[in-house]
């Protein structure tokens, strides 16, 4: 089905020659067979946006549409796409398939797929008024979800849920959570909805532990307390952690991280920098059975999980909309992520 789309929208543009960002009008994207193009409602500003601008991750392309945390409406569907219609609902998945792998070529899913190329990286996202992208990349959003929540699931919640399950998180586990954003925040909230006990939040800023404890953290600490690791190992009656989620990617968080797990405890590396990672000795690592895991994303099935439950009521995520600027305020609400002016867990545009 096709329907007439206006020729041109506004989008942001981010230039890598000189890392810079303008709202431009570009051309309005035409769906390919199998493709579906989204009239977008909102889309969020997540670090992983700044870390491209900054140049911690390489930028791909001379121009690129940030952008990957979006739902709106469907407004076309290309060619043999048969199970969208004009006017649904949707939240965006932010990756493809990259059709070329191994697996991409034995007919392997999106969630099979060895390259995955991530909207806003490896082709235009949804700071914009129209995006495009394959038809399997989008999840149904029932009425009753606003879409401002919808969009904060696309990477703020599906990450961390996607990071519980490479965790092989158990009921009744103790966790720690390193770094308490949006990303942190979220997988405080998912934590206490799959049955961790207790649940330790860590973050330097008192504000944001307090949310914390509000949002699910049973313990709010500060990770710069000279008693840090002490209280961690009170809490844990002296065994440690089970599971310690680091969302911030530093030297440091990677390093207490791993001295506050226990005897066959894992770390989990959700959060990206630049920095090198350190796990101190090699006897004491490996004598202590530590496992640390990367993780990056989700599968279709974790985002269409997250839906049912934040459409019965079993997770709620009022809390995780801090503000909804309009596109052209994009500058705004990078100024406000960057700076944590409100300690903001996600800053959503509204083109």
């Amino acid at each position: 089905m096709t329907i007439e789309l206006p020729e041109a929208m506004r989008a942001v543009r981010f230039h890598a020659e000189d890392r810079s960002l303008s709202l431009e009008t570009v051309p309005v994207p035409r769906p390919g067979p199998g493709e579906v193009v989204v009239k977008v409602a909102a889309c969020g500003i997540c670090h992983s946006d700044l870390s491209q601008f900054d140049g911690h991750i390489p930028a791909r392309f001379p121009a690129i549409t940030p952008g990957h945390e979006a739902s709106g409406t469907v407004a076309a569907v290309g060619e043999a796409v048969r199970h969208w219609n004009v006017g649904d609902r949707v939240v965006v998945a932010a990756g493809r398939a990259c059709g070329n792998c191994q697996s991409c070529r034995l007919g392997g899913s999106i969630d099979d797929c060895e390259a995955l190329e991530i909207m806003a990286f490896s082709y235009d996202g949804a700071w914009a008024e129209y995006v495009v992208t394959p038809a399997v990349s989008l999840i149904p959003v029932p009425d009753g979800v606003p879409m401002e929540q919808a969009a904060v699931l696309a990477d703020a919640v599906s990450t961390p849920y996607g990071a519980l399950e490479t965790a092989n998180l158990k009921m009744a586990e103790s966790v720690g959570v390193w770094g308490l954003g949006g990303i942190g925040t979220h997988l405080v909230q998912l934590a206490r909805v799959a049955g961790a006990s207790p649940i330790i939040g860590l973050d330097p800023v008192a504000g944001v532990r307090e949310r914390a404890l509000k949002l699910g953290a049973d313990f709010a600490l500060d990770p710069l307390a000279e008693d840090t690791h002490d209280r961690i190992m009170e809490i844990t009656g002296g065994r440690g952690l089970r599971a310690a989620f680091d969302c911030v990617g530093r030297t440091s968080t990677v390093a207490q991280a791993n001295a506050a797990i226990g005897a066959r405890g894992r770390v989990l590396l959700v959060g990206i920098s630049g920095e090198p990672i350190e796990l101190g000795r090699e006897g004491t690592f490996l004598g202590r059975r530590h496992t640390v895991t990367g993780h990056l994303g989700y599968k279709m099935k974790h985002l269409a999980e997250l839906v049912e439950l934040v459409s019965r009521g079993r997770l709620d995520l009022t809390a995780s909309v801090s503000a909804v600027l309009p596109l052209e305020e994009f500058a705004e609400g990078i100024r406000r992520l960057r700076e944590h002016d409100g300690y903001p867990i996600r800053v959503l545009l509204r083109p």
